[in-house]
Order: structure tokens, then sequence, then C-alpha cells
């Protein structure tokens, strides 16, 4: 990460000013190569031809070097774990006005903007007014096109434009989402496969293994995770949405999903719940709630990324992420969504007095009430 972006600044003020490189080096007293060597960063002008560029240019010494404080990796996933855990303690306002603080300070530190966009499509709705949450999604939408169009991070880039994405379906927008990843279903890149083979030619079948299991980690949660809105798709038909479930339900059990991975799990029992209760099947719908309730408070806690005796070789993967192996929410808040699930979603309310529904919530209540003690 680049602090210091005096070329870009050099450049931008000399085109200003409609001079040239030789107009500009003429006045300094140094050669068109020492000025087109600073405008592409090859080097740094002298210190002591900073006040004369700075009074040349009429701005300041520090505007001149284009200084922009940067956070480290590391200094970013603490940052975010504690403001995510901020908002399950603290008063909402003040967690988002820290962090248009937070913002300002390290508006050019664009890993930072792109955890920030994060942390807003992840917590927008404990916002008190809707309109107060639809204008931390436009916040986050604005973040990641910022990072999309002044990055050089092609791979932060596309990060920022999944991030907005999910922003603009958060805000009923999918015209907005159409016109930025556009309407071509591309094939699935091969090139982690392709890395694959090349780790084992090149005699590391160690790391072949590796990179082997994170591509099928990653098909496997793609496949399993789709599922919850594929049902909700088809929720008038409960002929597909038994398919549906009969093949997602096998490949989790196959691989032990519920331990493996139990977010991916709570969604796809959780649509199942919705379905059938949009149909009004009262024993179906509180089946799958009763596998949401024994996910929750069986598989959870702690949250943290791992794998298992199938996928052993992926844990150091989950270390390098952004956020580390942690959640991007608070357990605080997860705990109030899970309850909320079976509390807050009108869909269930013709359930809601039956003793199996009420037992499921005192279940979750005193699981969540211990766990936190």
């Amino acid at each position: 990460m680049k602090e210091i972006n005096i070329g870009k600044i050099i450049v931008a003020k000399r085109r200003e000013k409609g001079i040239t490189q030789e107009d500009l080096a003429a006045y300094i007293g140094v050669s068109k190569a020492s000025v087109s060597k600073w405008e592409t960063g090859q080097s740094y002008p002298d210190i002591t031809f900073l006040p004369q560029l700075s009074a040349f240019f009429n701005i300041s010494i520090d505007d001149l070097m284009g200084y922009s404080p940067q956070l480290t990796h590391d200094d970013i996933k603490i940052l975010y774990h504690r403001l995510a855990a901020d908002f399950a303690s603290k008063p909402f306002v003040a967690v988002i006005d820290e962090c248009q603080t937070i913002i300002k300070k390290y508006y050019s530190c664009f890993p930072l903007l792109l955890q920030m966009a994060i942390l807003f499509v992840n917590h927008h709705m404990l916002a008190a007014e809707p309109d107060t949450a639809k204008e931390i999604l436009k916040n986050a939408a604005t973040l990641c096109q910022r990072i999309r169009f002044e990055s050089d991070d092609l791979v932060l880039a596309q990060e920022a434009l999944t991030i907005e994405g999910i922003s603009y379906l958060m805000l009923n927008q999918p015209e907005q989402v159409i016109a930025l990843v556009g309407e071509t279903v591309r094939p699935l890149s091969t090139n982690t496969e392709m890395l694959a083979q090349a780790y084992q030619m090149a005699g590391n079948p160690d790391k072949a293994r590796q990179v082997q299991q994170i591509s099928m980690f990653q098909h496997l949660l793609m496949l399993v995770g789709v599922a919850p809105s594929y049902l909700m798709l088809n929720a008038a038909n409960l002929v597909r949405v038994d398919a549906i479930l009969i093949r997602t339900l096998g490949v989790a059990k196959l691989y032990n999903l519920d331990e493996l991975h139990p977010n991916t799990m709570v969604q796809v029992y959780y649509a199942a719940a919705q379905v059938y209760a949009m149909n009004q099947n009262t024993d179906k719908a509180l089946d799958y709630l009763a596998s949401y309730t024994h996910v929750c408070i069986s598989d959870f806690f702690p949250f943290a990324l791992h794998g298992d005796d199938y996928f052993d070789a992926i844990e150091p993967w989950f270390e390098d992420f952004d956020l580390g192996v942690g959640a991007v929410r608070s357990e605080a808040i997860i705990k109030k969504s899970m309850i909320d699930g079976l509390l807050a979603n009108p869909v269930f309310d013709f359930i809601k007095e039956d003793p199996r529904f009420l037992k499921l919530v005192k279940q979750l209540n005193e699981y969540l009430k211990n766990e936190g003690a």
C-alpha cells in the first residue's frame, strides 16, 4: 500500500497548469527524465525541491506529497472486529459516526474501505429507521465504487463489485445489479485446478492437495449456498421444493455440512421452513425449524471457519482471509438474529402458539443465554 503519491500529484498539477515535463524541468532545474521518473513513481524529488514544487503549484508540501495514511492487514482485521463488537454494545449512531471518521482519515486505504463497506452491509439493519439503513447501504455502494474506479488492485476491485451488487440487492435495485455484473453468465474459471496441477508437476504434492481441497470446498459451498434462494424462487412448486431439498440435504449430509459450515446450513433449513410455512404446511415447517435450531445450538459457537477430516489442509487458507477465521458480525448480533428468525418473521405467525414451536424458542433462548454466560 502506497502512502506517498507525489508522482500522481505532480502529473495532475502539471496538467492543470497546461505545461509539459520539459517546462517543469526547466523551472526546477532538473532534466526531463527526472520529472518523468517522479511522475511514474520510479524516484522521488530531492527534499530540497519540495518547497519549490509546492510554491509552483500553490499547494502545501503535504498536499504535494499526496500523503494518505494506510492501515496494515492486521490493523484492518482488528479494527473490523472491534467495530462489529461495538455495534452490539454501543449506540448504533455512535458507531456509524466513528466509522465515518475512520473512512475520512483513511479514504485512500482501499482495503479498509472494502471492509467498511462489508461492515455496513452486515449491520445496516440495526438502524432505528429504514431510511437510515438505506443511506448506510448507499454509502457501502459508494465506497465500493471508489475502490473499483481508483484502486490498481484488480482482485480488490472485483471484491468491491460483489459487495456493491449485494448493496443494490438489499436496496431493492435489481436493475443496478444487472448493469453492474452484466447479463452474460460466464463459465467458472479453472485457474485453481490448473494451479494444483502445476504444483503437482513441480514436485509439491502437499501444496497441490491444499489447492484442490480449497477448490472443492468453494464449489461445495457454492452448490449448497444457492439452495436458499432457489427454494424461495420455487416456493409455489412444492414438488420442485422437495427435489431441491433431497439433493441439497443429500450433499450436505455426505459432507457433514452441519458441522463443517453451520452458517450455510442454518440458511438452508430456515429457507425450507419459510417455504413450507408459506404453503401452510405446519409439520414440515416445524421440522425444518427444528433442524435450524439444532444447528444453532449444536455446532455454531464459538464461530470459526475450519476444516475437518476430509478437508484437512484448508485451515491455513482461512487464516489468510481479510477478517481471519472470525464472523463478519459479533456473536451477540448473530445470537439475536437467530432468535429473531423464529419470533420476528410473520410467515411463522400461524404456528407461534404450537407447542412444538414454543419448545424450539425455549431451547434456543436457553442455549443462547447459557452459551453467553
